[in-house]
């Protein structure tokens, strides 16, 4: 039997926050492939491609710590609408600026992602507010939903990163003025994820706690967040915007193979999220975490070893199915361990570092992949494999409620 859309408990918010995320991840998911491509089209190269993509990262890092401050003042609706608004105008100076300064400028104080997952500023607002809009024993089950919206539409998003090179010639447009409308639909989607949050309110579960300060739980949320920070520093070495670099330019595939590859991979994730809640259920969160993130990561490592594309293609979609089980038991498992008050600056404490580790890792892994060799894929999975066994060395004793309970 399907589990239902929703877990019993969750409130409308929850609804909210789902609808909003999988609207986002569309535009995520064409904007990482597109962001390559479009700088290629007006004649960058990887360098280039690094560099935004760090700046992207460095600028969601500094909206993610500012985020409790910001909710704390404006609260959570408005700060949501705000972050909408915010990746509207991000879509429309991708469209219309061309020179490298400008769209750097851009890339740093918008929400472009150069991941088809998210490290933006939505998420430790919207992290905080769906664990107050459920039951402690549906958490893990509603982050596994926010996450498959995000992943299921993604993968849809990188379908959608084909259509410059399909339309453009019976258009009678070059490829670049296809991307631009591309970077326009980015900023409507933006339009309507703002317009989503506005019917921010009351919830099921209660009331959002007053933000606090790390207090109780500080050491063991920079604990935490050393080990994530590690886990995104090797992420980072092969985000999805310069994987598709490579992809294009060293394996050979065409945008549109490049776009399919990642639309299966992101399917494959997508259904991998609710294996992990029941899986969490049997194992436990950091058990998840930990057995199903490792044997991705040596599929990883295998990567530059294999010279047929489609060994590399099927390695990639293997690392998929596994690769994200963590991130709903993650999210869940740091929003447990933690006070209600806290759960807004733990999100926040944990994501910060993965943005700022993650933004330094493009700008070196450009060049790296310029080389041909895949040595950032093979950098990062033996950094995340290290992650691995660090986590569970270091938390496996430390048990969210539900794992403590009687059943």
């Amino acid at each position: 039997m399907l589990a239902p859309l929703f877990p019993a408990s969750a409130g409308p918010d929850a609804r909210r926050i789902v609808a909003a995320r999988g609207l986002r991840a569309i535009a995520d998911g064409f904007a990482a492939i597109l962001l390559p491509a479009s700088i290629l089209a007006r004649g960058g190269g990887a360098m280039q491609v690094g560099a935004l993509a760090t700046a992207t990262l460095l600028g969601s890092a500094c909206l993610t710590l500012l985020a409790p401050r910001l909710v704390a003042r404006f609260g959570t609706r408005r700060m949501l609408v705000g972050l909408g608004a915010l990746m509207a105008a991000t879509g429309l100076g991708f469209a219309w600026f061309d020179r490298f300064v400008p769209l750097l400028v851009i890339a740093f104080a918008g929400t472009l992602n150069p991941f088809a997952g998210d490290v933006s500023g939505f998420v430790p607002v919207e992290h905080a507010r769906l664990a107050v809009s459920v039951a402690d024993a549906h958490r893990t089950a509603l982050f596994a939903r926010y996450s498959l919206a995000g992943s299921l539409l993604a993968a849809f998003g990188s379908l959608l990163a084909a259509l410059p090179q399909i339309a453009a010639p019976g258009l009678g447009v070059t490829p670049l003025a296809a991307m631009r409308a591309m970077f326009l639909l980015y900023a409507v989607i933006g339009a309507g994820v703002a317009a989503i949050y506005t019917g921010i309110g009351g919830n099921g579960a209660g009331a959002d706690p007053v933000p606090a300060p790390l207090g109780p739980s500080r050491r063991r949320v920079w604990g935490l967040a050393a080990l994530f920070s590690v886990d995104a520093f090797g992420g980072g070495l092969f985000v999805q915007s310069l994987l598709a670099l490579w992809l294009l330019r060293h394996v050979g595939l065409s945008l549109a193979a490049t776009s399919s590859v990642f639309f299966w991979s992101g399917l494959l994730a997508a259904f991998s999220y609710l294996a992990a809640v029941p899986l969490s259920r049997r194992i436990g969160l950091i058990n998840t975490m930990v057995w199903t993130h490792l044997p991705s990561n040596l599929a990883v490592m295998a990567i530059p070893f294999v010279s047929s594309p489609a060994g590399v293609v099927g390695l990639w979609l293997l690392r998929s199915a596994l690769s994200q089980m963590d991130v709903p038991t993650r999210s869940s498992y740091v929003m447990a361990v933690v006070t209600p008050a806290e759960r807004a600056a733990a999100a926040s404490a944990t994501a910060v570092p993965r943005s700022l580790a993650a933004a330094m890792a493009p700008s070196l892994a450009g060049p790296l992949f310029a080389a041909g060799f895949g040595w950032p894929l093979l950098l990062g999975g033996a950094l995340k494999a290290g992650y691995d066994l660090a986590l569970l060395a270091s938390f496996r004793r430390v048990r969210p409620p539900e794992e403590t309970q009687p059943r």
